[in-house]
């Protein structure tokens, strides 16, 4: 019979005694999950990843979707992910750094889709994520927003929405708020 006590004392002392370098540090099961789902990412053209932090911290990244068609064509829209320890299990935390007048992400960069929610399940992945993302650009969703003003305007005037997202998207206010250029 193997004792697993004593490989696992025998592994923490190789890695302390790892000729004078610093002790491997052990990953998380959610550091293990997200580097897979990393390395079998599968980006859209107009998607792109980087981690502010540097490589060791997977844990905090961010995703850039450039939209190449629908109302938010030619507009850079920056995401904030943290992905907790307990990954796949939690879903991550997403925000919109970007400010955008959109139904499904409110003015403080909260975003409303459901697999961030109710329908998170831990069969799903960041390029799950990243593609509902992108979805949310193409096409937006009047039936569950976070923004009711935007969604209103979805609703009862298509034309008007997409003046009011080229206005703010080239820089601009819409009713109160103003909008930083993304264009």
């Amino acid at each position: 019979m193997i004792k697993l006590f004593k490989v696992k004392e025998k592994q923490r002392e190789l890695a302390e005694n790892a000729n004078g370098k610093s002790p491997i540090k052990k990953q998380s099961a959610g550091e293990l999950r997200l580097h897979k789902d990393i390395s079998e990412l599968n980006l859209h053209k107009t998607c792109t990843m980087a981690f502010p932090n540097g490589k060791d911290d997977l844990m905090k990244f961010e995703v850039t979707i450039r939209p190449d068609e629908g109302y938010y064509r030619g507009g850079t829209f920056v995401f904030s992910f943290q992905i907790s320890s307990i990954y796949p299990h939690e879903a991550p935390k997403v925000k919109c750094k970007t400010k955008v007048y959109h139904p499904n992400i409110d003015l403080e960069g909260n975003v409303c889709l459901n697999i961030l929610r109710e329908d998170w399940k831990p069969v799903l992945n960041i390029n799950t994520i990243i593609y509902g993302l992108f979805h949310l650009f193409t096409e937006p969703n009047h039936e569950d927003p976070l923004n009711q003003d935007a969604a209103a305007v979805l609703r009862d005037n298509p034309k008007l929405f997409e003046s009011n997202v080229r206005r703010a998207m080239t820089g601009g206010y819409m009713g109160q708020t103003f909008f930083p250029r993304c264009i």
